[in-house]
């Protein structure tokens, strides 16, 4: 076993395989080795570097991705839908005949358990077969037929943007990575995907855009449908959203890398939209009737919190817990949870010495506590959980505790009367989700406080935790800034593929001009939003 609790991993088999990682850069199905400084890959549990050298890509490899995609964005959104959900699916059995190698790999550059990263697979391939069956239904066409006062013929359809730059995420290496959820939105909407592979696990990276490539292969798509650009600093990304070819930009991580894309897609001659997730606490609001068993809400509070070493983007980082007994109870429970649990390895060293910064940055503030702490795992990157304490006044009158911790690190704000409770939510920055334990006796109080978390937060929780995001059609991963730069929009469900799309409308047009979905007995069977309501055609 190693460190992180994984069993040891295989021989690597990406690295000494038939096809083995190389460290390259992606280009429309060819290999192009970077300019810059070599680097490597680093297993998160020792910081030991490993695996082939990388090297940033050019400017110049930049551009000439992003030219390739937008040289082949008409051949690809022309395309049947079949054709492009067959593309879709193929990447899904791509990705799975990679075997136990794959999770095996990310764990070692992520020091996540390889249970979890073979579950996100699933979840992985399950929303690219999730898209592909959005592409074949058409649903996500909008397609609409109308006709003005004067009578006018007017009909609506959504067109792709273009290429899209996609920038992954530390914390998910394959969901919210190359063939995550917004690669897998901007194809399933005709869009090409360049995507700036991240550093933090770069040889996962490869090895879902060589499953992501063959299944392009496969299925004859336009080669520039897809590329993969390596890159370690910030020029290769600010390059990218940069070049005029880019049409819009999806990116998860932190607030400091969303604000500079966000800023460089603004300053370009034609801006652009820039899609990104950025940070949030997610409160999780206990009234008095959750409290009456607290040794379960507990458990499951540190459960939530712990999980992958607290290192979830909808991770309760803020629990707003009423004063007096009952509170004190669950949270005498909680601090015997996380007393007997154990940090995990983090996803990189810099992740890890954030995070002892961060909680060094809480326990100093002047009204804060430990409640508890757990112990340090094995190795240096793996620090331990912990729960602080403060009451409303301290935590109104210190900034500093209103920002997110990157980890299993909680607060527990103190409240008293629903006056108090409503002054802190009312403070909160947007979320990405907001929880309400409450009962029936609490139901007055949940109706104050509902159209206030609606304005807070994308997704809003009775009960239960905010981590483990479902994947389906009615799914919010989003909010009102700063959890994200777009607050219409979602990262997860078919929801998601609308940021790729704009409307367009054909004015009088005869039949035989207009798109197949626009066209009189709707030959594609597309929904079509009519001026008599939703029809499904003959």
């Amino acid at each position: 076993m190693n460190p992180t609790g994984n069993p040891a991993p295989p021989a690597d088999p990406f690295l000494n395989g038939p096809t083995p990682l190389t460290g390259h850069s992606l280009l429309a199905g060819r290999e192009v080795p970077g300019t810059g400084d070599a680097w490597y890959a680093v297993a998160a549990a020792t910081g030991e570097p490993f695996g082939p050298p990388h090297r940033d890509a050019s400017t110049e490899q930049v551009a000439e991705a992003a030219r390739l995609a937008a040289a082949d964005a008409r051949a690809f959104r022309a395309l049947p839908p079949e054709r492009r959900a067959a593309f879709l699916d193929a990447c899904a059995e791509e990705i799975e005949a990679l075997g136990d190698a794959l999770p095996a790999l990310a764990a070692r550059e992520t020091g996540l358990p390889v249970a979890r990263l073979t579950g996100e697979r699933g979840r992985t391939c399950g929303q690219l077969r999730l898209f592909a069956e959005l592409v074949r239904s058409g649903g996500a066409l909008g397609a609409r037929i109308d006709s003005g006062p004067s009578g006018t013929d007017v009909r609506l359809r959504r067109v792709p943007l273009g290429p899209v730059a996609v920038f992954g995420a530390s914390n998910f290496p394959l969901a919210f990575s190359v063939a995550g959820g917004d690669t897998a939105s901007a194809l399933a909407a005709g869009c090409p995907v360049v995507v700036k592979a991240h550093p933090a696990h770069p040889g996962t990276g490869e090895a879902v855009a060589r499953a992501v490539m063959a299944a392009a292969a496969r299925t004859g798509m336009p080669a520039g449908v897809f590329s993969l650009l390596v890159g370690r600093g910030h020029d290769v990304g600010l390059a990218l959203v940069g070049d005029p070819r880019i049409t819009a930009v999806g990116f998860t991580g932190s607030r400091a890398g969303g604000l500079a894309l966000i800023a460089a897609g603004r300053s370009r001659p034609v801006p652009v939209p820039v899609h990104a997730e950025m940070s949030a606490v997610n409160p999780v609001i206990m009234l008095d009737g959750a409290l009456a068993e607290p040794e379960p809400a507990a458990a499951s509070y540190v459960a939530s919190l712990t999980a992958s070493a607290g290192q979830f983007c909808t991770n309760p980082g803020l629990l707003l817990l009423p004063a007096g007994p009952a509170g004190d109870a669950f949270l005498s429970a909680a601090a015997r949870a996380l007393e007997a649990s154990e940090g995990q390895v983090m996803l990189t060293p810099d992740i890890a010495r954030a995070y002892t910064e961060g909680v060094r940055l809480w326990e100093n503030v002047p009204g804060v506590r430990e409640v508890a702490r757990g112990t340090a795992g094995t190795g240096p990157y793996a620090p331990a959980p912990v729960v602080l304490e403060c009451d409303a006044a301290a935590y109104t009158v210190h900034q500093e505790l209103t920002g997110e911790v990157f980890g299993a690190a909680g607060l527990v704000v103190r409240w008293s009367g629903t006056d108090e409770l409503l002054g802190l939510l009312e403070e909160l920055e947007g979320q990405l989700t907001a929880t309400l334990h409450a009962a029936d006796a609490d139901r007055t109080t949940a109706l104050e406080l509902l159209p206030v978390l609606e304005e807070r937060a994308g997704r809003v929780l009775w009960g239960g935790w905010p981590t483990g995001v479902e994947v389906c059609h009615a799914m919010v991963h989003g909010g009102p800034w700063p959890a994200t730069s777009s607050p219409g929009t979602t990262s997860v469900g078919t929801l998601a593929v609308e940021r790729w799309l704009r409307p367009v409308c054909y004015q009088s047009f005869p039949d035989a001009l207009l798109p197949p979905e626009l066209r009189d007995g709707n030959p594609l069977r597309v929904p079509r939003q009519t001026g008599s309501g939703l029809t499904r055609g003959a």
